[in-house]
């Protein structure tokens, strides 16, 4: 009888409430987007996802690295079975957040005119910058929340409110403020409405959930838990900030170096490509606090053995969608942006490789998270975010949106590499097994050779984009049988599936089972 081990069933079942939650945001804040580039310019676009990497970067720096670290600690002491430290970590966390949000919010209203003249000589931004601004406190505060609820291993507060309910109220808000004639700046006060709307929802959920004993006076709880607490996190919003050089630079520099009609091409092709990470990030947001509880019981055999499989789930999930995105990218870019988008074709093409390779080095920054090495995760991202400012700096100006795109993929695959190497010194551990391999390389070879067999021959239309998505699922099982790849674990996976969805799998049992090795 095959059985997913407890950590992997948490792990499965977490990570199911998340990438629904984390697919169906996504999608939501996806479909906002050609929206929101077919409601104005693509300057207007442009200025848009100026202010959203702005208000993104603020935001990080506002939570202070509590939003990893009040999940990491919340779930060691948990792991320890110390629940007044556990009381301690969210009271600190909460107090600290609002504060340093309600400052750095008066500091960006006060300072947006400097920053879109000063810095992306846009003075559209100006007004963007003050109201997303107003609603910095209320983001911080989600972010906060949700990350309290994860160190519990409780999923639903982020999927539903964070992802769901913020993305599918500024939808709503958005199409609201367009039937209603109303103009462009209109885009950001809806953005402002949901986050208020998503806050006051959560705050609810929250009041009924949350373990009442949090609030205990200080001596009770906080002040045994901050020196710990913030000897961990500050490291980590430093890799926060510097993790959002890497993912964002590429943007920020195009709005320095370029012009707002750019960043708008370029932001059609990056949002399309983050659908390759999203299951990952979605699996980060459970593994990270499973794997401290495995560290802190000194589980290494476990945690490392988890390590692989995650992984191995991880790329099965998004290579169907990289090859579709990598081999396609006009009609793809066509179908969701219009033809004036399809300029940013090689972008796409570049951006999804580098997805898809960062997806295959797995969970390796929480892995050393959970091992309490945030110092050494900070260093190594700071490495890698200088070398995308240099790379942005060579390549932006001569190359545009393909040198964004070029220094954005190389710093990012270097820090995983970096992280990986350390992980391999520390525990002997790497995430690549013969059972992840084999069918990747197999079913790539299979897709290439049956575009390059039919390039020239027929006209790729938005209609036959689904269809290829599942063609190119179909090489992937196959691949899979062929090469004997599955594990007991995808066996048991399989099993609690049709255990809580009540579906019939014998047959599929029956033959999986013979392809395991």
């Amino acid at each position: 009888m095959y059985e997913l081990s407890s950590s992997l069933s948490k792990i499965a079942r977490g990570t199911g409430i998340a990438f629904i939650g984390t697919f169906l945001g996504l999608l939501l804040g996806f479909v906002s987007r050609p929206i929101i580039a077919r409601h104005g310019s693509e300057a207007d676009y442009g200025v848009f996802s100026l202010a959203l990497v702005v208000i993104t970067i603020v935001t990080l720096i506002s939570c202070l690295g509590l939003q990893e670290g009040a999940t990491r600690f919340i779930a060691y002491f948990r792991g320890k079975d110390e629940p007044a430290k556990v009381r301690g970590t969210i009271t600190v966390s909460l107090q600290i957040t609002a504060i340093a949000s309600i400052i750095l919010a008066i500091s960006l209203f006060l300072g947006s005119e400097a920053i879109a003249l000063g810095i992306f000589h846009t003075p559209e931004l100006t007004n963007a910058l003050r109201i997303f601004a107003v609603g910095l406190p209320f983001l911080v505060m989600v972010n906060m929340l949700a990350a309290v609820f994860r160190g519990f291993d409780r999923m639903e507060p982020q999927a539903y409110f964070q992802y769901i309910l913020l993305n599918a109220s500024f939808l709503l808000f958005l199409i609201a403020g367009i039937l209603l004639g109303l103009p462009f700046i209109a885009v950001f006060y809806a953005y402002l409405a949901a986050t208020i709307t998503t806050l006051v929802a959560l705050s609810f959920y929250a009041a009924k959930r949350l373990p009442r004993l949090m609030a205990l006076p200080e001596e009770q709880t906080g002040g045994f838990a901050k020196k710990e607490l913030f000897s961990f996190s500050l490291p980590l919003l430093g890799t926060a900030m510097l993790s959002v050089i890497i993912l964002w630079m590429d943007t920020l520099m195009l709005g320095y170096f370029k012009t707002p009609d750019v960043v708008g091409l370029y932001n059609a092709a990056r949002p399309l490509a983050q659908f390759i990470s999203e299951p990952l990030a979605a699996m980060l947001l459970v593994y990270t606090p499973v794997a401290t509880v495995l560290y802190a019981q000194n589980a290494v055999n476990e945690l490392k053995r988890n390590y692989t499989i995650v992984t191995k789930w991880i790329v099965s999930l998004t290579l169907p969608f990289f090859l579709v995105l990598f081999l396609f990218p006009e009609a793809v870019l066509n179908l969701f942006f219009g033809p004036t988008y399809v300029a940013a074709a090689p972008a796409l093409r570049i951006l999804s490789l580098g997805f898809i390779v960062n997806n295959l080095f797995g969970p390796n920054q929480s892995v050393l998270l959970a091992a309490g090495h945030s110092r050494f995760v900070m260093w190594s991202v700071a490495v890698t975010a200088m070398l995308n400012i240099v790379l942005g700096i060579l390549l932006i100006p001569p190359w545009g949106i393909i040198g964004a795109a070029v220094a954005s993929i190389v710093s990012l695959i270097s820090t995983r590499i970096i992280i990986a190497v350390r992980i391999y010194q520390m525990f002997g551990a790497h995430p690549w097994s013969k059972n992840l391999l084999n069918p990747v390389i197999a079913s790539a070879l299979l897709a290439f050779l049956f575009w390059f067999a039919t390039r020239g021959l027929v006209a790729i239309s938005w209609w036959m984009l689904p269809l290829l998505f599942v063609l190119y699922c179909v090489i992937y099982g196959l691949a899979m049988v062929f090469t004997r790849s599955f594990d007991k674990e995808d066996i048991a996976l399989l099993l609690e599936i049709e255990g809580r969805s009540g579906i019939n799998t014998a047959p599929v049992k029956r033959i999986l089972g013979k392809f395991i090795r």
